[in-house]
């Protein structure tokens, strides 16, 4: 027996066994990526201008109907 018998299937085995080893990974990778990317786990993060309506409307420098307005206008 050589040092590189490669069993019954052959070098075309051990091609095949790493192609989907490789799909196998990469898809485990893509559904992992896609469930942590869903937006039922990831937080809105607000941005400088909305962390500042936010501080304004805490301090009482504007109303909320105010608030609301401005951030939808920011969003879009």
């Amino acid at each position: 027996m050589t040092p590189w018998h490669t069993g019954p299937w052959g070098w075309s085995g051990m091609v095949f066994m790493i192609v989907m080893m490789l799909l196998f990974w990469g898809g485990l990778l893509t559904v992992i990526l896609t469930v942590l990317r869903h937006p039922r786990f990831t937080r809105h993060r607000l941005t400088e201008a909305e962390r500042i309506l936010a501080e304004r409307l805490a301090r009482g420098e504007i109303d909320e109907d105010e608030y609301k307005r401005r951030t939808a206008t920011l969003r879009h």
